[in-house]
């Protein structure tokens, strides 16, 4: 588990990793719907397959908010670029290090 300062501030980087992950949602629907090279079905089929997908990928990074979760939440959050350095330096250096997302060789 997570110290208390460490839980404080991954509280303020959930909301923006959030908040990046909602935004990068949102571009990819409005690509969807703007590829007027497909027929408005097409579109729509695209935009529910990837509404799903994204509501998926959401409810994995996102729920089940606890601090005995909170060390994989980041390293998942890490993985997928949803934070910054900046963000990262508010943390204790042990948290930073064990969330650090694994490289394949």
């Amino acid at each position: 588990m997570i110290s208390e300062s460490d839980w404080k501030e991954f509280k303020k980087i959930k909301e923006a990793a959030l908040e990046r992950f909602c935004a990068a949602a949102i571009d990819a629907f409005e690509e969807a719907i703007a590829d007027h090279n497909t027929s408005s079905h097409a579109r729509y089929l695209n935009l529910y397959k990837l509404v799903k997908d994204y509501d998926k990928r959401l409810a994995f990074l996102f729920d089940a908010h606890s601090r005995s979760k909170a060390m994989i939440q980041l390293m998942l959050w890490r993985q997928e670029g949803i934070v910054t350095d900046a963000e990262l330096e508010s943390l204790s250096e042990e948290l930073r290090k064990s969330t650090e997302p694994r490289r394949n060789a």
